[in-house]
């Protein structure tokens, strides 16, 4: 199976993806940070925003950390103040962030000890993604389903009002948010991130599926181990693997029509849900931007 690149124009999840401008507005907006081992590590300062931009290195998402090489910790030690981790206590004891001095990290988890919608008790990860991968139609309700309950579970409001709080007390500081692979649940606190930094949606969505582009070598990987030869997947499995390993606008847009339902707007949500006020959103966001000297 052949996964999507930044310039795999052809590939299978770009296809999916969305409306092709937002795919080439990816290459404009988005900022890799060239680490050896931490691929999906991305600065949001790249991105056009009303009334300038953010500065280099202070707002920075990605996926775990614990992979990271000495370079990598290197890179951390001098560029990140505060760590915010999404992941579980179990995620958390089985490959845990560096300690590294100087840098704090804060625990937001978004939802509890499950994966793949069952309790590790009940019935194991691996069964679970394999029973998931058989249909592309109940993986797609799935990854939805997942996406609404970063709205309206009491857990996932609380993890990410903490994580608004702190990214808004941090305006001085260097701040890293990262989940696992660093798609879903560190993908919906960038949008949660750009939204009050006064993004428009299309912006949003081009940097949550940007993901895709960035996690190329993870997927592989995932691939290779449930499947054994990634290139040996079925059409329908691999449409089913897209839809739950990969970022569709589908699962985003899910979680945006639940705070509509409930919140009558995202920026509703994140008031009224995470207790956001807007005077305090305009505060941050005027520390936070500045206007590039080419526009001066």
């Amino acid at each position: 199976m052949r996964m999507c690149c930044l310039d795999d124009g052809g590939s299978h999840l770009v296809d999916a993806l969305g409306p092709r401008q937002i795919w080439n507005d990816i290459h404009r907006i988005m900022k890799r940070i060239e680490l050896e081992k931490l691929n999906n590590t991305r600065d949001l300062a790249a991105i056009e925003l009303p009334g300038g931009r953010v500065e280099h290195g202070r707002l920075i998402r990605s996926g775990q950390l614990g992979r990271a090489s000495n370079a990598d910790r290197e890179w951390l030690k001098d560029n990140v103040s505060v760590v915010i981790d999404f992941r579980s206590d179990m995620e958390r004891y089985e490959v845990p962030d560096p300690v590294i001095e100087g840098m704090v990290n804060i625990h937001c988890p978004i939802i509890d000890d499950i994966a793949a919608g069952v309790n590790r008790d009940s019935q194991s990860n691996e069964e679970a993604i394999e029973m998931l991968m058989t249909d592309p139609d109940n993986a797609m309700r799935y990854m939805c389903g997942m996406y609404e309950t970063f709205v309206t579970s009491e857990t996932a409001r609380a993890g990410y009002e903490a994580f608004a709080r702190k990214v808004l007390e941090s305006a001085d500081k260097p701040v890293l948010w990262h989940c696992t692979v660093g798609k879903d649940r560190a993908g919906f606190a960038t949008a949660i991130v750009l939204e009050m930094l006064g993004a428009d949606r299309e912006t949003v969505m081009a940097d949550y599926l940007a993901t895709n582009g960035f996690i190329e070598h993870d997927l592989e990987a995932i691939a290779n181990f449930y499947f054994g030869d990634a290139g040996s997947m079925e059409s329908r499995a691999e449409d089913a693997f897209r839809r739950l390993f990969g970022a569709s606008r589908e699962f985003l847009e899910a979680a945006f029509s639940k705070a509509e339902e409930m919140y009558g707007s995202f920026r509703g949500y994140i008031r009224d849900g995470l207790h956001i006020s807007d005077e305090e959103i305009e505060a941050w966001r005027d520390a936070m931007l500045s206007v590039p000297e080419e526009s001066l």
